[in-house]
């Protein structure tokens, strides 16, 4: 669960979810062409890929002086199975309103 938190915390930053969507719909970047279109500095942008990479996120690979970040699919998946988990128990919830709202409109007839 310790996991999770890290992950949404992390994600709870709009320029830190974007860079995450970027990455999920380009492939890996280098830290550079990632940071393209960010009206913030250098060192911000490094602070953020730094939380990304502590809560498992993303992936740094070094290639001589460059930094390529990439999504960790893992780390995905953990959301995925969470998100997955909790549908199932509001489906199972509205189901069980369904019946219930039913046989109180069936006893009113």
């Amino acid at each position: 669960m310790r996991n999770l938190v890290d992950t949404f915390s992390a994600l709870a930053d709009p320029t830190r979810l974007s860079m995450v969507e970027r990455l999920m719909r380009d492939g890996a970047l280098p830290a550079g062409e990632l940071s393209a279109g960010y009206d913030i500095s250098a060192p911000a942008i490094s602070r953020h890929l730094k939380v990304l990479r502590a809560a498992g996120l993303v992936h740094q690979e070094v290639r001589g002086t460059q930094r390529i970040y990439s999504v960790r699919p893992e780390a995905l998946r953990g959301i995925s199975d969470w998100t997955q988990s909790h549908r199932a128990f509001w489906t199972a919830s509205l189901d069980r309103l369904e019946e219930a709202v039913l046989l109180e409109e069936h006893d009113h007839d």
